[in-house]
């Protein structure tokens, strides 16, 4: 079996994972949530007058203020909205299955152990908005 097809094998058994089925239901109940799709539009509308505001040589900084403090609000709506959280779960735990997949290929290439070889977590190094190392 040649790397392609490894490849492939590995597509298709990440989307026998539970991780992979969660977030497809996760996106589904997100997409046909009429309510949160009426959130995420009126977000995009705020983001674009907010766009439109700053582009104007004559723009109002107060309109922009306000149009930031409505932007924020609809955000905080969506962000607690319980099928946009299951989503945001769903997806987090898919994102760092294929990060931990990513690292250990990475890994190998680099002439690593495949069998010892994983992802490490790392903070990133800045500390500016950190809560302290674990």
């Amino acid at each position: 079996m040649d790397l392609i097809e490894l490849a492939r094998a590995l597509g298709r058994a990440l989307q026998q994972d539970e991780r992979f089925t969660a977030l497809q239901v996760a996106r589904q109940n997100s997409d046909e949530d009429p309510e949160l799709q009426r959130l995420i539009g009126e977000f995009n509308l705020k983001r674009m007058a907010i766009q439109n505001e700053g582009a104007k040589q004559d723009r109002s900084e107060e309109k922009l203020q306000q149009y930031n403090a409505e932007l924020r609000h609809c955000y905080a709506e969506i962000m607690k909205n319980p099928n946009m959280t299951a989503y945001n779960a769903a997806k987090e735990e898919m994102d760092a299955l294929l990060q931990r997949i990513q690292a250990i290929l990475t890994l190998s290439a680099q002439g690593e152990d495949p069998n010892t070889a994983d992802y490490t977590p790392s903070c990133g190094g800045d500390c500016s908005g950190c809560a302290g190392c674990s």
